[in-house]
């Protein structure tokens, strides 16, 4: 048998958010239940949980032919639930063939994962935190992993549209002339009275240029970056009816991918598209990896009571935050990697000390003005919890070249705000009116006009 090397653990799978295996009060040896086990599959890696209310031991081991991972885990029997992980491996799984199990040893049950391609595993072990126990964290990365921004422009050169929706009408310079898009069409139904669309999918509006500016034409692919946050072991905020934060997020991520994916030369990129955790560092490493010229990151707020309503936009600060409630909003979304589960031991901490000074104030200034530009069009659509763009320390938002706004979509704590954000409504009438944001930041700020330092 060839020897075996250390791994590190992620995996893909082009489908389904998560598939969870409850394994009930199942007693095993020193005392420790086995709480549950959760597989996340994504295209970026998978990830399987093994939660218990005491700390488990394993040793990986990795044999590159045929490419499998096995892990030993210490201090438990085998129990029948183990064994109903078999079932939980997909045909369609990208990276896992099948995963096997059994006795090893007295007190050593043994994993083995039969992979589908060369990968880089990590396993490492989390503390309770939130609702969870202790965790024992498989991650399974591809070896070779797709470049995210030669697929993005092989889309853009095979002059693909998106699926989900019908393409729009389309400007004839390459850009998508960013200025006056959708020919200048008006929504089919007029608005009410209220300023919000009667119609419940109307047409974007047209973007206006301010008095002097000019039109601006380039070949170049525009990308927008869209972070869906929370995600996998990350539930995010959950409203009283039980609605999801990064269930609501993604979705309203992919209406605003699709009208992206209709302006010619414009391209939406997401960092994540189904149901798995993504650190926030690596959240904004994937927008910069890209060269993204945008970064939206989407969620739904909540607060202690129902009362607090509205949507807001967040920009980073330098000096700190501008209210003690975006302060508190900023610690509460920062924390997401601890709930979510990072590997501490695989961060490169330098890399991370060095993102966090590079936030320069040019970055911050025109981050400011994508904020106001979508927060003038949110309001068209619903309440607002503040008027203007708030600024506080967001890990998520310190990409130093990347304009880069957190939007709150709304309080999903509040009972009637969590029903809009599950309506198909507010989510098209949202999305439409932050294409409309976008679109009206560019007006006033040309992509070429902005250095990038790469």
């Amino acid at each position: 048998m060839k020897e075996f090397i250390p791994v590190l653990s992620r995996r893909g799978a082009l489908q389904l958010g998560s598939v969870v295996l409850l394994l009930g009060v199942q007693h095993i040896a020193r005392g420790t239940t086995i709480m549950a086990v959760r597989v996340w599959p994504s295209r970026d890696y998978t990830r399987l949980t093994i939660e218990s209310d005491g700390e488990l031991k394993a040793r990986q081991f990795f044999v590159a032919d045929p490419p499998r991972l096995a892990v030993d885990i210490e201090g438990i029997d085998l129990i029948p639930a183990l064994r109903e992980l078999v079932a939980k491996v997909k045909s369609d799984d990208p990276n896992i063939s099948r995963i096997r199990v059994g006795q090893h040893a007295p007190g050593v049950v043994r994993l083995v994962m039969d992979l589908k391609q060369p990968m880089l595993p990590q396993v490492f072990t989390l503390k309770p935190v939130a609702a969870y126990q202790y965790r024992l964290v498989f991650d399974l990365y591809p070896a070779q992993a797709p470049d995210p921004l030669e697929a993005l422009i092989a889309e853009r050169l095979a002059g693909r549209q998106p699926e989900a929706s019908p393409p729009q009408s389309a400007a004839t310079d390459p850009l998508g002339d960013l200025m006056v898009q959708q020919s200048g069409k008006a929504p089919n139904n007029a608005a009410s009275s209220s300023g919000r669309p009667a119609n419940s999918k109307p047409a974007l509006e047209t973007a206006t240029m301010a008095k002097g500016e000019a039109q601006v034409k380039t070949d170049r692919l525009v990308i927008v970056a869209l972070d869906p946050g929370h995600g996998g072991e990350d539930s995010g905020a959950i409203g009283p009816g039980g609605t999801r934060e990064k269930d609501v997020v993604l979705q309203i991520a992919h209406r605003l991918r699709d009208r992206i994916n209709q302006q010619p030369n414009m391209r939406a990129y997401l960092t994540r598209d189904t149901d798995f955790f993504v650190p926030l560092n690596v959240r904004v490493q994937k927008a910069r990896r890209v060269q993204a010229d945008l970064f939206i990151s989407l969620h739904a707020d909540a607060f202690f009571t129902d009362r607090p309503q509205g949507a807001s936009v967040f920009a980073l600060s330098e000096k700190g935050a501008s209210s003690s409630a975006a302060r508190w909003i900023a610690n509460k979304e920062n924390s997401a990697d601890l709930v979510g589960g990072v590997n501490v031991k695989a961060r490169d901490e330098v890399v991370q000390k060095a993102l966090l000074d590079m936030s320069t104030t040019a970055q911050i200034k025109d981050s400011l003005k994508l904020g106001s530009a979508m927060l003038g069009e949110i309001s068209h659509v619903g309440r607002l919890h503040k008027g203007r763009v708030e600024q506080a320390s967001f890990a998520v938002l310190k990409a130093p070249d990347i304009p880069s706004v957190l939007v709150e979509t709304a309080f999903i704590s509040n009972p009637d705000e969590e029903a809009r954000l599950r309506s198909e409504d507010y989510q098209v009438q949202l999305a439409d009116a932050l294409m409309r944001g976008i679109m009206r930041y560019f007006a006033r700020n040309p992509p070429l006009a902005r250095s990038r330092a790469l």
